[in-house]
């Protein structure tokens, strides 16, 4: 895949898409602090915990992770990663998450950044794409993978808690790969 990629969004508002690199920590921990608590609640870890962000980093650096940024005027405004698991029962799937600041939601950011992941997974030779996502909290992000693809794998009944002690259900959402666009 091709960096820098620049992209227009909805009011045209541009953005440049490229991976992450060593030096955008500061820029990712700006990023995080904007994104409301209630959202990061549902990430599988705290990327306020500097312990934390270091070991991601780490598995960036060694390929377990493919990140990928979106920024506008110097600031990231969003930002996908592909989780990769090198050996074992699932080698073949691929988890992902995509994180937008509320400001550029609906502008299609998601979308952009969805299909390089997308992508990054067929370049890997992944079989499958899954995502894990918050029903009546995460509803469009559940529509928009339906759109490319996505079914609903599961729905594990009162199984994730907001912030404030609500139980929702969390929806897999699952894609198959092809190993070409064309073979679609």
């Amino acid at each position: 895949m091709r960096y820098p990629k620049e992209c227009v969004l909805k009011e045209c508002v541009e953005a440049v898409i490229r991976p992450l690199e060593t030096g955008d920590r500061p820029l990712l921990d700006a990023f995080y602090q904007r994104i409301p608590e209630s959202d990061r609640w549902f990430m599988n870890y705290d990327v306020m915990d500097c312990a934390i962000m270091d070991k991601w980093f780490d598995a960036v650096k060694k390929g377990s992770v493919c990140s990928i940024l979106a920024l506008c005027e110097a600031q990231v405004v969003g930002q996908g990663s592909l989780y990769l698991r090198g050996f074992g029962a699932t080698s073949h799937v691929g988890r992902f998450r995509i994180v937008v600041l509320p400001e550029f939601r609906q502008k299609r950011l998601g979308t952009w950044l969805l299909l390089d992941l997308i992508q990054l997974a067929m370049d890997r030779g992944l079989e499958m794409l899954r995502a894990d996502l918050v029903a009546g909290l995460e509803d469009n992000a559940i529509d928009a993978v339906q759109k490319f693809d996505f079914f609903k794998y599961g729905q594990l009944k009162d199984y994730v808690r907001d912030i404030n002690g609500n139980r929702h259900d969390l929806v897999i959402m699952v894609k198959r790969l092809h190993k070409e666009w064309s073979d679609y």
